[in-house]
């Protein structure tokens, strides 16, 4: 009886109340592998067998990922894998990329010189104008011309997302800038595969290969998987030419801010991985290190962007990429093309 009345006594637990989710920093960790190790371990798996597949047949492990990757696009969607996907498309891509800083010395920037380094900021100002022009001569607005123009001229979706936020929404419509990211996203995968086999036959060395790939190809995940599918010393040129445009961006975000100051909004800001990749590359200039550890960070670095392209090629929809239809994409692929004939000269007048 005393039994009874005691327990009767101890406080009762509430059936509809929401159980306590743990704060700690151990609680939260668990709770982001949880949700991210789907998406990591196909990223992780796929990056693997292209490895495994460049080692046996001698070819670009950066192209077998992003093909590989493209065949399990239908895994994109599903919760389990979703946030891991982007997780490695986008942040493990960031850290391979700024690791790639402790691969480049002085003495691989020099191989360019200064000429290729002014020929990339006026590829850049002539495309951005001639985005413009092309804009309004396909009756579309300065605005949109902006827009595509600049995401072909610095680096693809991340800069038209960037142009947009500057712009003034009043001249832009969320279908230009869904279109400028899908069209852009288009060309530059297309070009990924395209350039390189397009280099090597105007008979390009690995330098002015890797130099073209920078100057050329939009998002900064396809320039890494084009330059490395050439060689390694493509690959480190690529990667340096590419983030030279990508540190141009405040520049020009804060140009376009200026054009439509009356009513632009937006911050300009230089991307971390770029002020880390430059950080690194100073370390690796300044600082002696040891081989071993240079060697072992230039194996995770490979490894990283692998991993981040396999991703790359899970999120790429091929359906997606098109269903804008012909028309929508013309304007960004005249716009390619346009910075493609320009790189083509300046590398005929400079560069052979």
């Amino acid at each position: 009886m005393k039994l009874l009345i005691w327990a009767q006594s101890m406080p009762q637990a509430d059936p509809l109340a929401v159980p306590a989710v743990p704060t700690g920093p151990a609680a939260r960790m668990l709770a982001w592998i949880e949700v991210h190790r789907g998406g990591i371990i196909l990223a992780v798996t796929v990056a693997l067998a292209s490895s495994f597949l460049a080692e046996h047949y001698n070819a670009p492990a950066m192209l077998f990922a992003l093909l590989i990757g493209m065949a399990f696009n239908f895994m994109t969607d599903t919760p389990r894998t979703l946030e891991g996907i982007s997780f490695c498309s986008r942040t493990l891509l960031r850290i391979g990329v700024a690791l790639l800083g402790l691969r480049l010395t002085f003495a691989d920037v020099s191989q360019l010189g200064i000429t290729p380094i002014v020929g990339v900021v006026g590829m850049l100002v002539l495309t951005l104008l001639g985005g413009v022009i092309f804009a309004r001569l396909f009756g579309r607005t300065t605005a949109f011309g902006l827009l595509t123009g600049g995401s072909v001229a610095i680096c693809g979706a991340s800069a038209a997302m960037a142009i947009a936020a500057v712009l003034p929404k009043k001249y832009l419509k969320e279908e230009d800038i869904l279109l400028t990211v899908v069209g852009v996203t288009a060309m530059s995968t297309i070009a990924m595969i395209v350039y390189p086999m397009l280099f090597t036959w105007l008979g390009l060395a690995d330098v002015e290969s890797g130099y073209m790939i920078g100057a050329t190809i939009h998002d900064v995940a396809q320039v890494v998987g084009a330059g490395y599918s050439v060689s390694d010393t493509a690959g480190d040129i690529a990667t340096f030419t590419k983030l030279l445009r990508v540190a141009l961006l405040p520049v020009v975000l804060l140009v376009v801010a200026l054009v439509f100051r009356k009513d632009a909004g937006g911050t300009a800001g230089l991307p971390w991985f770029v002020v880390a990749f430059l950080a690194l590359m100073m370390v690796r200039n300044f600082v002696p290190l040891p081989e071993s550890l240079l060697n072992f960070v230039n194996d995770a670095s490979r490894f990283l962007l692998v991993v981040a392209i396999s991703a790359l090629g899970v999120k790429t929809s091929l359906q997606k990429l098109f269903a804008p239809g012909v028309k929508g994409l013309v304007l960004i692929a005249v716009d390619t093309v346009f910075l493609l004939l320009q790189a083509i000269i300046f590398a005929h007048i400079f560069l052979l």
